[in-house]
């Protein structure tokens, strides 16, 4: 066992994983066995697993099957990974309609990172990967997840300044805010070349019960960009918030467990 691992928690889900592949249950014994454990250690975990229904225990053949928790926790994660379906889904959506990049993107500490991306069909495009990390105040993406944050947690949050990535970089974090504020009333960020020069990006917040807990974005390339592009884009994007925190509400979605 990896020195950084809590030993009683490896052994609870020693013990699931376990249970989960051998239908037909267990003995305590054979657990013990199969997971090279003194009987007297894990039997207090199996009661307790027990007592929350992770596991299930007959007392007439004194064997341990898998519980109905366990089963909801797993179905929880395929509800999840639907849902991600379903996003990817309306972005392809968008970026048929407009022919450039869509991404989706969620706040970690200081930095935008990046969840889902659909690429645009035009030969020239934006090339980002899914997993990347880039500054939330420079972004399209980040600012969205930003609009809602007082004066005072952007100083918190960048207690050194907002370094400059480009000459058109906001590094001025009461401008920032300004932006913010605007952003927040119009539910639609941009950022036009502040961390890649010769890129723009239009950004919508996504909430769920008012709470902020993604970004949608489609990017262009600078000598792409139009008037009547950016319109179309910005209405695309206001559809496709209204469709996405939708399902949210109705599927009772946490959009905190994206990230899987």
């Amino acid at each position: 066992m990896p020195t950084n691992e809590h030993r009683p928690t490896t052994r609870v889900l020693d013990i699931l994983e376990l249970l989960a592949e051998m239908q037909s249950g267990m003995s305590l014994t054979e657990i013990a066995e199969a997971i090279s454990a003194p009987k007297s250690s894990i039997l207090p975990l199996m009661h307790t697993l027990a007592s929350r229904k992770f596991i299930f225990y007959d007392k007439d053949t004194q064997k341990y099957t898998i519980g109905v928790a366990a089963f909801s926790v797993g179905s929880s994660y395929i509800q999840q990974m639907s849902s991600m379906q379903f996003i990817q889904s309306e972005m392809q959506h968008l970026t048929a309609s407009c022919n450039e990049t869509c991404q989706l993107g969620i706040r970690d500490d200081e930095s935008v990172l990046y969840l889902a991306k659909v690429d645009s069909p035009e030969p020239l495009r934006l090339i980002s990967y899914v997993g990347k990390r880039l500054p939330l105040y420079c972004t399209a993406l980040g600012k969205s997840l930003l609009c809602d944050s007082t004066l005072d947690e952007l100083t918190q949050l960048y207690p050194n300044g907002l370094k400059a990535y480009t000459p058109n970089t906001i590094t001025d974090i009461q401008v920032l805010y300004d932006q913010l504020q605007q952003i927040k009333q119009g539910k639609i960020a941009q950022e036009c070349e502040e961390v890649n020069l010769n890129l723009k990006c239009i950004s919508t917040p996504l909430r769920k019960n008012s709470k902020i807990v993604a970004a949608l974005s489609v990017s262009i390339p600078v000598f792409r960009s139009t008037a009547e592009k950016e319109e179309q884009i910005i209405k695309l994007l206001h559809e496709k918030r209204q469709i996405i925190e939708t399902y949210f509400l109705n599927y009772n979605i946490d959009p905190d467990t994206l990230s899987l």
